[in-house]
């Protein structure tokens, strides 16, 4: 439509829309935006959108009425039917004429190209800038009111229009950003702060917490419309916090203008798609044409972005859209009082759309929506996602969606599903008890031929096998649960690559139950090495493991090596007492006291000790009590010794066979060395038949205890020289035969066995065994140079040394000249200054080699470091 041949015989204009709104009796001044609009009006053009409600005009009427510019600033709301040229162009000069521009009339009723001109040129003849506001322009239909504006604009280099409305005018606004000419403010930018709501909510005299503020300002989402109506209904109510915590967008003054304001303008079809819609909570297009059955829900969605109809885009470039919480919440209320009967058909049309492309935990929250509780655990279980459920327990994600899961159900899938988050979080007695009646309902379903519900079965079993075993279950179901992990869909283990760490997890712990501990430490590092992110509880809780088992196989580094690494994870993880890996801190005290470092040991023991108290399972308290019997032992505490191992018999904590077997074990030569032959028999009876190595050994102390000796010396030989011995019991072994000889007085075999012994402890410098039996042993070392720097390279003092052995450290990596030269200067305590300009280097150097000299001697501050030092003759 050509603007040349447009008429308007109505020329009457309304004072009204001439005038600056006055302010509401409860108005925050919003002192930022202000400035922002000051700033805006420097250029040609201003935009101000958003949603009804979100203070757009009040902003704008602030800043009029604050008189920020020296300038002329004309004030004209528009409204539905202004979009006639001779209207529209009739408002602006009238608007123009009141502010004090001296601007042509429209004469006749027709707005020309000529008329258009004269108005720009009079307003570039005016002395300075003219702000010319156009409230309420987005609810002008058509453009051609906008292509008149346009060229005004482009020939006015002193009119500062700025135009509010819940969409964007029809100007070349990508033209204005393109020049820098345009200045916006959108939503986002008018949404009140917390100070602002704050200051809103004492403004009708209602005190509100820090917290209550924050859950106000989430519901609202700084809405300014929703924060005033929030704070009348606050009001009238005694207990602020309830209303806060309960707000919703059904509340009858906020319902009333959300209806007043968006559904009442919008047509019958479009309505029926908000309401459809407003059960996802982020949505794609793709998502809302699926559960509506709309093709043209793209551009649908489009209109009402553009609109600010309380739907807005998430991101930039995401594609997704999402409501405001409040429509949203009043939407859903309209929709489960209109149609109850079609919100379940909703929620199960976008779980079966979000399953059939991999996004499980919003797919099982709409299927959880819709009552489908069997569908919501299939779906987990056919994802593959059983692991997480483990690993994440009920404070999880999908864990927290099933808070709700009733007791009483028919299907296999949810008490599989209760099972798994039972064992997650910790409770598994309740975890077998859920499986165990899972394993009914299959066998009344018949047969299952889904590979992701078996697996889960798997996995499920092998975990429980770790409390309640055999070793034939494991070697039965371990290779099963590996030939159906290889044939698993890659897509869905590359979701969840926490399912194989898992399985391999439950592997190693089931084998160590029942005493495989060279299965169980090969499977544990397996599963370390499948690690994935999100699953560090997992990893820590296999190094943890791993770390004992080391610990009890002699690998005193390694056992080191991987504790630290699960407290390390531990403390990444920002995990409380309840929560730490005790197990690791009782691998790190059993390293200490195996290199007799028993200042180490102590203070590991006094750590860990609140950690294992009454009612915690697993190998952390038969661990303790272990390395606490033998630091007992080394003081020469037998009988206290025997009891700490008796209480830890006695009570069912859940630790592996092989942990239980050396508590018995241990405690059996303990009697041993405090004279009760009879009981420590007692203890064996069930090891008279045993060819393991321990037991052999364990039965040989009883023999040589009773004084058979040739037996002893016989059963210790034939451990001693078996291959495969674990390395604690090999040095047993030879330290026995090296005592059997000696006291014989064969004393060439005596210091052979002894020369053994030591070449077996030397590598992990295992030194507590050497130093129980070193004062029967010690005198083999006169006359025998060769033996004695053997004894001395393990880390002991020289025969007839004062010293005392238990607390002097191995030095494991030699310190090197120039490290040598900074423990001479901190021997002499010279300051770290002196000791730099001594040897010509910079401090931070001498820093250097004093952390690196802390390491190597196992020290933790530098007088403790020097007498280390003085103990091993380095300086």
């Amino acid at each position: 439509m050509s603007i040349d041949m447009i008429t308007d015989s109505d020329s009457s204009l309304l004072t009204s829309k001439f005038a600056v709104p006055e302010a509401p009796p409860f108005m925050v001044t919003r002192p930022a935006l202000l400035d922002r609009v000051t700033e805006g009006v420097q250029g040609p053009v201003t935009v101000i959108t958003g949603l009804a409600g979100s203070g757009k005009t009040q902003l704008l009427a602030s800043w009029a009425r604050s008189v920020p510019v020296d300038w002329p600033v004309a004030w004209i709301t528009l409204e539905h039917g202004d979009e006639q040229l001779p209207t529209f162009w009739g408002y602006v000069v009238e608007g123009l004429r009141r502010a004090g521009v001296d601007v042509p009339p429209v004469t006749g009723g027709v707005v020309t190209r000529g008329f258009l001109g004269r108005l720009a040129a009079a307003v570039e003849e005016h002395a300075t800038p003219v702000v010319l506001i156009l409230d309420g322009a987005s609810q002008l239909p058509g453009r051609d009111w906008a292509i008149g504006l346009e060229y005004v604009l482009s020939h006015a280099g002193r009119l500062r229009v700025v135009l509010t409305g819940r969409w964007d005018p029809p100007l070349p606004l990508y033209r204005y950003r393109l020049a820098g000419q345009l200045h916006e403010l959108r939503t986002a930018d008018l949404a009140f702060t917390a100070a602002e709501v704050s200051r809103l909510m004492r403004l009708h005299g209602v005190e509100l917490a820090d917290p209550e503020l924050a859950t106000l300002l989430e519901h609202t989402e700084g809405w300014a419309a929703g924060i005033r109506l929030c704070a009348c209904a606050l009001q009238r109510t005694p207990d602020a916090k309830v209303l806060v915590d309960t707000i919703s967008g059904d509340e009858s003054t906020i319902a009333e203008y959300f209806v007043g304001e968006v559904l009442r303008v919008q047509p019958p079809e479009t309505k029926r798609f908000l309401l459809e819609t407003s059960v996802l909570d982020t949505f794609t297009p793709e998502l809302a044409a699926a559960v509506t059955a709309r093709s043209d829900a793209p551009r649908m969605l489009a209109e009402l972005t553009r609109e600010n109809a309380f739907i807005q885009p998430v991101g930039s470039g995401t594609g997704l859209y999402r409501y405001h919480r409040l429509f949203a919440e009043l939407l859903r209320a309209q929709l489960s009082w209109g149609d109850p009967d079609e919100v379940a058909l909703l929620h199960q049309r976008a779980a079966l759309w979000l399953a059939a492309r991999g996004h499980l935990v919003e797919a099982v929250g709409h299927a959880v929506h819709a009552g489908d509780w069997g569908g919501a655990a299939r779906m987990v279980i056919e994802d593959y996602a059983i692991g997480s459920l483990i690993v994440e327990g009920g404070a999880g994600r999908i864990g927290r969606i099933f808070a709700g899961l009733p007791e009483q159900l028919d299907d296999p899938e949810p008490v599989i599903v209760r099972a798994a988050l039972a064992y997650g979080d910790g409770d598994h007695s309740r975890a077998a008890e859920q499986f165990t009646l899972a394993g009914k309902l299959l066998t009344l379903r018949g047969t299952v031929d889904d590979d992701g519900l078996t697996l889960a079965c798997l996995l499920m079993r092998l975990l429980l096998l770790a409390h309640d075993t055999g070793p034939d279950d494991v070697d039965e179901l371990a290779p099963v649960a590996r030939t159906f992990l290889a044939a698993a869909p890659a897509h869905r283990l590359g979701r969840h690559p926490e399912l194989p760490m898992l399985l391999y997890a439950a592997e190693g712990r089931a084998r160590s139950a029942v005493g495989q501990v060279d299965g169980a430490a090969t499977v544990l590092t397996e599963a370390i090495t499948n690690a994935s992110a999100g699953a560090e509880t997992v990893r820590m809780s296999c190094l943890e493991n791993l770390a004992l088992l080391e610990a009890f196989r002699g690998r005193l580094s390694r056992a080191e090596t991987a504790a630290k690494q699960a407290i390390d994870l531990a403390r990444q993880c920002g995990l409380g007492r309840e929560r730490w890996p005790a197990t690791a801190e009782v691998a790190l005290a059993w390293v200490a006291l195996e290199r007799y470092d028993i200042e180490a040991a102590d203070r590991r023991l006094r750590a860990v000790q609140p950690m294992v108290g009454t009612g915690v399972t697993g190998p952390a308290p038969a661990g303790f009590a272990l390395v606490r019997a033998r630091r007992l032992q080394t003081r020469g505490e037998l009988r206290q010794a025997i009891g700490v191992l008796t209480a830890v018999e006695e009570t069912d904590s859940g630790a592996p066979r092989w942990l239980t077997r050396e508590v018995r074990l241990v405690r059996a030569r303990l009697m041993l060395l405090a004279g009760r032959a009879d009981e420590a028999d007692g203890l064996l009876a069930g090891y008279a038949d045993s060819t393991d190595p321990d037991a052999v050994l364990a039965r040989a102390a009883l023999l040589l205890a009773r004084g058979e000796t040739g037996a002893a010396y016989d059963r210790a030989r034939t451990v001693a020289d078996a291959a495969g011995t674990r390395a604690p019991i090999a040095l047993d072994a030879w330290l026995m035969l090296a005592m059997v000889a000696a006291g014989r007085d064969e004393t060439a075999n005596a210091r052979e066995a002894l020369r053994r012994a030591l070449r077996v402890a030397a590598p992990e410098s295992c030194r507590r065994p050497v130093n129980q039996v070193w004062g029967e042993l010690r005198r083999l070392l006169r006359d025998d140079d060769r033996l004695a720097q053997q004894y001395r390279s393990l880390g002991a003092p020289a025969p007839g040394g004062t010293g005392t052995a238990g607390a002097d450290p191995v030095v494991v990596e030699q310190l090197s000249k120039r490290e040598l030269d900074v423990l001479r200067g901190m021997a002499e305590m010279l300051p770290t200054e002196e000791i730099a300009a001594s040897m010509y280097v910079s401090v931070n150097t001498v820093k250097t080699h004093v952390r690196s000299i802390l390491r190597k001697l196992s020290a933790s501050r530098r007088n403790e470091a020097v007498r280390r030092a003085r103990a091993l003759r380095l300086i």
